[in-house]
C-alpha cells in the first residue's frame, strides 16, 4: 500500500464528465489499497473568468479581495470531485487550504507556503478517506485566503507529498509526460521516461510549460518524487522525474530535451561608463520595481563606456525602459536606451553536458548553417541558451532537435 498524491489541473476537470473520469481513476488505485490525496485546480477557463468580473469592478484589483474571489473556483471543483467519488460509493472529504491548513506568507496573488497542518489529512487518510484539496490556495497568518500564483496547484501538490511523506506525487495534465521538445514545434518529439530534476528544473526555468517552476524546486528540495502523467489516457508510465543519474550508461543522451521562450524582451543601455558600480546602478532601480532579470551581457569596454543588455519578461519592457530612461539614463551618462520585444530564446538542457565537450560548438553551428544569428548566449553546468530573432525560433528548435538525434535518443 503507498501514499499517492495525484494532482488534476483545469483542463483534468474542465466539466462534470472530465471530473467523473479523475473520481474514476483515482476509484481503481483506491481499488489496488492505496492511500489517495487529491489536489484539484479550478475548472478550465474559471480563474481567467473571476479575474474578468473582478476587473470590471476594479480595473487594478485590491489583492487581498482578488484573492477571495479567484479562490473560489477550486472550491467548486472539490466539491465536485467528492461528489463524484461518493456516487461510486467511495468515502471522500473535500478540504480548502485553510481547512488543511496550509499556511502561507501574506503576499496576495502569490503567496509562498510556509507550513502545513497534516493531522486532519492523515486522520481521514487513517480512516479510509480519500481528501480532495483545493489547490492554488492557502491561508496567512491572520486567516486571510491566499492564493499562490499562478500554477500554484502543482506547487500545492508537491507540498502536500512532502508534508505526508508520500510515496509518489503524480500530475495529471493534457501530456502524457515530459517531451524532448514541444511536439506542436516538432511533431518527432519524443517522450522521456525519465528526466533528473536539475534537468527538469533548467527546461521549467528555460520555458517549458508542462510543469510550473516552483513546484519542481519543492520537489527536488523535499525529495518527492513526480510523475507526470496524461488524465485523457488510461495507460501509460509517463515521465518520472528523479535524483539519479545513470551514471556509465551507455544509453544515456547528452541532450534530454530542447525549451523556448518568446516571453522575453531585449533591453540594450549603449554607452555607458565602463567602470565599477554601474551594472548595480542599472539594474537596482528595475530590481525595486519587482521586475525580474533573465540574461545579463557587458560588453567588452572601449573608450571608457561600455553596452550593457539584459532579457526581461516582454510584458514588463515598457515598464523598465520608463525606469531606466526616468531614474537611469541622465544619473550614469547613458548614450541611449532601447528595447526590442521581437526576440525568443532557446535552450538546449541536458546531464551529459558535464562530460561530453564540443555541445556549445554543435549548437552555434547547427544556427549558423541555417543563417540564424546569436544575439546573447547564456550558459550553466546543464544548459546552454541563446538568443535570437523570434521570427526563427521555431526553425532553431527543428534543427537543433535533429542536430542532436533527439527523435531517436
Amino acid at each position: 500500500m503507498a501514499l499517492i498524491v495525484q494532482k488534476y489541473g483545469g483542463t483534468s476537470v474542465a466539466n462534470p464528465e472530465r471530473i467523473r473520469n479523475v473520481a474514476n481513476r483515482v476509484a481503481r488505485y483506491k481499488a489496488l489499497g492505496h492511500q489517495v490525496v487529491v489536489v484539484v485546480s479550478a475548472m478550465s477557463g474559471e480563474t481567467n473568468r473571476l479575474i474578468g468580473l473582478a476587473k470590471e469592478i476594479m480595473p487594478d484589483p485590491d489583492p487581498r479581495e482578488l484573492d477571495v474571489m479567484v479562490s473560489t473556483g477550486e472550491q467548486v471543483t472539490i466539491g465536485m470531485t467528492a461528489l463524484a467519488l461518493l456516487e461510486l460509493g467511495i468515502k471522500a472529504k473535500s478540504y480548502t487550504g485553510s481547512q488543511v491548513k496550509i499556511l502561507t506568507d501574506d503576499a496576495f496573488t502569490k503567496a509562498r507556503i510556509l507550513d502545513i497542518d497534516q493531522h486532519n489529512l492523515k486522520k481521514d487518510l487513517d480512516a479510509g478517506y480519500v481528501c480532495v484539496v483545493a489547490g492554488f490556495q492557502g491561508v496567512d497568518a491572520n486567516g486571510n485566503i491566499t492564493t499562490l500564483g499562478r500554477g500554484g496547484s502543482d506547487t500545492t501538490g508537491v507540498a502536500l507529498a512532502a508534508a505526508l511523506g508520500a510515496d509518489e506525487c503524480q500530475i495529471y495534465t493534457d501530456v502524457d509526460g515530459v517531451y524532448t521538445t514541444d511536439p506542436r514545434v516538432v511533431p518527432e518529439a519524443r517522450r522521456l521516461d525519465k528526466i533528473t530534476f536539475e534537468e527538469m528544473l533548467e527546461l521549467a526555468s528555460q520555458g517549458s510549460k508542462v510543469l510550473q517552476i516552483r513546484s519542481v524546486e519543492f520537489a527536488g528540495k523535499y525529495k518527492v518524487k513526480l510523475r507526470v502523467l496524461s488524465s485523457f489516457e488510461e495507460e501509460g508510465d509517463g515521465t518520472l522525474i528523479t535524483f539519479e543519474e545513470n551514471e556509465g550508461s551507455m544509453e544515456n543522451p547528452i541532450i534530454s530535451g530542447i525549451a523556448f521562450n518568446r516571453d522575453e524582451a531585449k533591453i540594450t543601455v549603449a554607452g555607458v561608463p565602463d567602470k565599477p558600480g554601474i551594472a548595480y546602478q542599472i539594474l537596482g532601480p528595475v530590481a525595486d520595481a519587482n521586475i525580474d532579470v533573465d540574461m545579463i551581457i557587458q560588453n567588452v569596454g572601449a573608450d571608457g563606456t561600455t553596452d550593457f543588455t539584459f532579457t526581461v519578461h516582454k510584458n514588463e519592457m515598457n515598464k523598465a525602459l520608463s525606469i531606466l530612461r526616468e531614474k537611469v539614463q541622465g544619473h550614469i551618462q547613458a548614450r541611449e536606451i532601447h528595447g526590442d520585444d521581437k526576440i525568443a530564446k532557446v535552450s538546449v538542457v541536458g546531464v551529459g553536458m558535464r562530460s561530453h565537450v564540443g555541445i556549445a560548438s554543435q549548437m552555434f553551428r547547427t544556427l549558423a548553417e541555417e543563417g540564424i544569428n546569436i544575439q546573447m548566449i547564456s550558459t550553466s553546468e546543464i544548459k546552454i541558451a541563446v538568443v535570437i530573432e523570434e521570427k526563427y525560433m521555431e526553425l532553431a528548435v527543428r534543427v537543433l532537435h535533429k542536430a542532436f538525434d533527439l527523435e531517436n535518443a
